[in-house]
């Protein structure tokens, strides 16, 4: 189906929604994204409930606003290997899934401040600004050990002190999309560090970033972890 049907398809779809369901959805949009399951071979994320920001926890007005989010590259890449692929059925179920997390966020707003401060915290990042070096982990969970915050995917490695040691210099494995992959370290490896790993496919929306960091100590109670950032290649 091509996205300008589509798109008419979910705003048809969208007009059949109780009122009281979409209030402080701000939009429901469809994007041309293509986002792959970061374990899962074969499987992509077909829509997103993406808060925005909020009253103070509390206060009377405060109120969760959402922007829901269904990608029709995700839709067109299920159904290239899927025959007899179910368009509206899929959007259907996707467009109510995501509908119901709105619902379900409004229930709990003050739930939601760690996820603000982890977009806060990546945006610091990808400016090259300082940032609380764990924010990722209080991202959208999608796997074990795999957060998402807004497009980019976290693939957390943690590592033991003597694991950490021996990993500076060489590589370390990940998994994505149903295979394995493994990037290169620095010789000096900091206490957290951030590859951003290119090269795997399917491509994720955003980075794919793999951060290999120390297990924290006693001692680490008493000081600020030091952390870095590089670019690599994956090797299947």
């Amino acid at each position: 189906m091509r996205r300008r049907d589509f798109e008419a398809m979910v705003r048809e779809m969208a007009g059949e929604l109780p009122p009281d369901f979409r209030a402080g959805i701000v939009a429901i949009e469809v994007t041309s994204k293509t986002v792959p399951h970061p374990v899962r071979s074969g499987i992509y994320t077909l829509g997103e409930c993406i808060p925005h920001a909020f009253g103070a926890p509390g206060d009377e007005g405060a109120q969760l606003r959402s922007t829901i989010q269904l990608h029709h590259g995700s839709f067109a890449a299920l159904a290239a290997d899927a025959p007899g692929f179910d368009w509206r059925r899929e959007a259907w179920d996707t467009l109510t899934h995501e509908v119901r997390h709105h619902l379900e966020w409004r229930a709990n707003v003050p739930a939601l401040e760690a996820f603000d401060d982890a977009v806060e915290a990546n945006y610091a990042r990808q400016d090259g600004e300082p940032f609380e070096p764990l924010f990722f982990r209080d991202g959208e969970s999608i796997a074990p050990s795999v957060t998402k915050v807004e497009d980019d995917v976290f693939v957390d490695v943690p590592l033991g002190r003597r694991a950490w040691l021996g990993a500076a210099g060489g590589t370390v494995p990940f998994g994505w999309h149903g295979r394995s992959y493994r990037v290169a370290l620095p010789a000096r490896l900091p206490d957290v560090l951030f590859v951003t790993a290119g090269g795997v496919e399917p491509e994720p929306a955003g980075d794919l970033i793999v951060v290999v960091r120390r297990r924290p100590g006693l001692r680490d109670l008493f000081r600020r972890p030091e952390v870095g950032q590089v670019k690599a290649t994956a090797e299947g």
